[in-house]
């Protein structure tokens, strides 16, 4: 099973909370369009098998039209085998789902959409600087849901300002539309952008870990409560609607990632596009990728499958370490277990272990305890 991610670098506006590669302006659109196909071409042979999930990110892959939404297609078509069941995702922003852009992604090969609602109340999204309003999320979602029954939303918590309140009615409104999918993500302050900037001039208050907690606690309990699924961190799905894209990353599968910044795994290897349209368009106008690369020790491997297999529902194996990467790494891991076993925050199911509802919001940081690191 292989992947393909395609990002599209455009945005109508910056949101305050944002640092992903992206462009507020859409004049080389056309250019960078044509330079995702002709990457596709000369990265066909790098992932093996058929292609069973394509997904499109960004930046806002709904501001594509649908003339470049077909050429990619047309090229991703014609450079892979691309499974008839294949999960194909595209995200988009509540302004830009008008009745006709939805006709138009019914009408592609788009089978579920991932909306970027973020919330649904306004004085968040102006805190955020996101481009749609309360009403146009709310909307959205009414008009998406009948062109599609896939559909994901991205909801934020621990929002400066949020209540409690408001938090819970972000989900019981989610709950009410029936979307099958939310992925729930903590607002981060990440370097160099607005948000960081605000919050050191003291125009905004940073929120407190015990907010993000109790945010991250009401919202596995409401949505696991009415049948949801939390299989991975991040991830919540009603069953048979669980994203095969994420599911993909997490487990270690490789996928090709397209577009300026994108990142690529083949399982041995990661590699990543400049993150810059004008740099990307000129390379692969020479035929030439524009890319860095980084082979992957045996360590670096242990690592990442212990960070990624402990934010999801399957957990690590003593037995795949052991066959994966040897005995070294098995005994490693075995013995730093030992303090999570004894505090409750891992907890050993058949031949697997797990975080425990004590360890969930701290995963990330118990997974760091036990790396192995070289000496």
């Amino acid at each position: 099973m292989s992947g393909i991610y395609i990002h599209i670098p455009f945005c109508k506006q910056a949101c305050h909370y944002c640092d992903f590669h992206f462009s507020t302006s859409t004049k080389k659109k056309g250019q960078l369009v044509e330079m995702l196909g002709r990457e596709l071409k000369l990265r066909k042979n790098e992932i093996p098998g058929t292609i069973q999930t394509i997904y499109f990110g960004g930046g806002t892959p709904s501001l594509l039209s649908s003339e470049e939404l077909e050429s990619i297609f047309l090229s991703i078509n014609q450079n892979f085998e691309v499974s008839d069941s294949a999960e194909i995702t595209l995200e988009a922003n509540p302004d830009d789902l008008s009745e006709e852009v939805l006709k138009v992604l019914n009408d592609s090969p788009v089978n579920r959409l991932s909306i970027g609602v973020q919330s649904f109340f306004e004085a968040d999204l102006k805190l955020m600087n996101r481009a749609h309003n309360a009403t146009e999320a709310l909307e959205s979602l009414k008009l998406a849901k009948r062109y599609f029954d896939n559909i994901s939303i991205d909801l934020i918590y621990g929002i400066p300002g949020q209540s409690d309140k408001q938090w819970i009615e972000n989900l019981e409104i989610a709950l009410e539309l029936d979307i099958p999918h939310i992925s729930s993500y903590a607002l981060t302050v990440e370097p160099k952008t607005a948000l960081e900037t605000f919050i050191k001039k003291g125009k905004i208050q940073p929120v407190t870990d015990e907010k993000f907690r109790k945010h991250f606690d009401i919202l596995v309990q409401k949505l696991t409560n009415v049948g949801f699924e939390h299989y991975e961190f991040s991830n919540y799905g009603r069953p048979g609607f669980h994203s095969e894209n994420n599911m993909a990353y997490w487990l270690g599968k490789a996928y090709l990632g397209i577009g300026p910044s994108a990142h690529s795994y083949d399982g041995k290897t990661r590699s990543w596009n400049v993150a810059n349209n004008s740099l990307y368009i000129s390379a692969l106008a020479e035929n030439k990728i524009p890319q860095q690369q980084e082979v992957l020790s045996l360590t670096d491997s242990y690592n990442e499958y212990i960070m990624t297999r402990l934010r999801t529902k399957f957990g690590v194996n003593s037995e795949d370490i052991h066959r994966n990467f040897g005995k070294l790494y098995e005994e490693h891991f075995v013995k730093e277990v030992q303090v999570f076993l004894e505090n409750g925050q891992i907890e050993k199911r058949d031949s697997g272990f797990h975080i425990s509802e004590k360890g969930k919001f701290l995963s990330d940081g118990i997974a760091a305890e036990l790396f192995y690191l070289d000496d």
